[in-house]
Order: C-alpha cells, then structure tokens, then sequence
C-alpha cells in the first residue's frame, strides 16, 4: 500500500513538472559586453533552441492568435485611431502619454518572469552598434550571427518574417523582433529590429503585426 501511494506521488510529480511554465534563469542570458550591462536571451519568446522562430505576438499583447489585425488587436476599439493605450496623439484614441509596455504587458516577463523583459529601442540600437553582424546558417536556418565586439560571446537571432491577418509574411526572407517602444511619430506602430541579408536597422511596424520577441534581462 506504501509503495502505490510513493508511486502515485511520483506519478503527480511528473505531471505538474512535465505542464509547469518554463523558468528561465540567468544561465539563458549571453553577456555580449555591452555599454548598459543587459544581457540577451540565447533564443526567442516560445522557442527552446536559438534557431526556433518561437512565438508571433502583437506588440503589448501576451499570446498568439489567429488573426492579427486592427479588429483582433486588443488595445484599440477595432480601428487605428481607437487606441485604448499606449497613445500620445488624440488623433489616434485616448491620450495616455505612455511609451513603453507596462511589465503586465510585455510577453518576454510574462512569459519568463524575474527580470526578464522586451528591450527598449534604445537597447537594440546598442546591440547594432556594438556587435558585428555576420549572415550565416545555424542549422538550416538563415540568419545573423550577432557578436560583441568586447568579450566576443554571441547570439544567433533566426529569420522568422511576422504575422498579419492570418497569413505568414517574408518567412524565409527577413527576422523582425518588437522593443517594448512606441513609435515617437506615430502611435499606430511601435519601434522593432528588423534584418534580412543585406540590411539591420531600427524600423516600426504597426503594431497588431505578430512579430518575434528576444528578450533581455539586468
């Protein structure tokens, strides 16, 4: 009889292990080096390996769906000049002056917990500009090889393209990430990193657009 009842407690264990949210602790940050002291993720919200797209997620929204669009985005009333948060401009909705994701927000500490978050817009400059970017393949799949020009550690960020409606753009061609920023010139997009094999630079994008996200962490 004791050693069913062992069994059965072992049994539940594996069950609540195998179903727990992941935990990411400080072993999964890369320290590149760099000026600020934030490290970066070695691999993607929703993925397990730095090849893996993992998740496609609107910017201040925290799980994926099916459809990206004005309609579905949750922080507007089903058009671009509805905002309900995250707007500067009346002329896009109610006026809130907030220009970074609220921590409630921000799918990376969701997601992660502890100290993990998206990066600032600032903080992917940082990266661009303090690390060489070499294009290359990591296990069949495309992408930069970003290296710091301090410590020489490196992280592999994969092209994943980015969601809208409810098709696939530019899989195979570009990688797209979300900062935590809101756009300064227009409230409807929000700032990114965006590379394909030519070209890495800071653009925005709109933000019910399902992008990849990398996190950071202090």
């Amino acid at each position: 009889m004791k050693n069913i009842k062992k069994l059965s407690k072992l049994i539940l264990l594996l069950l609540v292990s195998a179903f727990a949210v992941p935990s990411f602790s400080q072993s999964a940050a890369v320290d590149l080096g760099l000026p600020s002291g934030i490290k970066w993720a070695a691999h993607n919200v929703g993925a397990n390996k730095p090849e893996e797209r993992g998740g496609y997620y609107a910017w201040g929204e925290t799980e994926e769906k099916k459809n990206y669009e004005w309609s579905t985005y949750k922080w507007c009333n089903g058009s671009s000049d509805t905002m309900t948060k995250y707007c500067a401009d009346s002329g896009c909705g109610t006026v809130d002056n907030k220009t970074v994701l609220d921590p409630e927000n921000d799918v990376a500490h969701v997601k992660w917990g502890g100290n993990w978050r998206m990066p600032t817009k600032a903080e992917q400059d940082e990266l661009r500009d303090n690390c060489t970017w070499t294009w290359t393949t990591l296990n069949g799949v495309k992408g930069y090889k970003v290296t710091s020009k301090t410590n020489g550690n490196s992280i592999f960020l994969p092209i994943a393209g980015y969601r809208c409606d409810t098709g696939i753009y530019n899989l195979r061609r570009s990688g797209i990430f979300w900062s935590s920023s809101l756009q300064n010139e227009d409230c409807n997009d929000a700032d990114c990193l965006y590379f394909d094999d030519e070209y890495y630079d800071r653009l925005h994008y709109k933000r019910y657009y399902g992008l990849t996200v990398r996190p950071v962490c202090e």
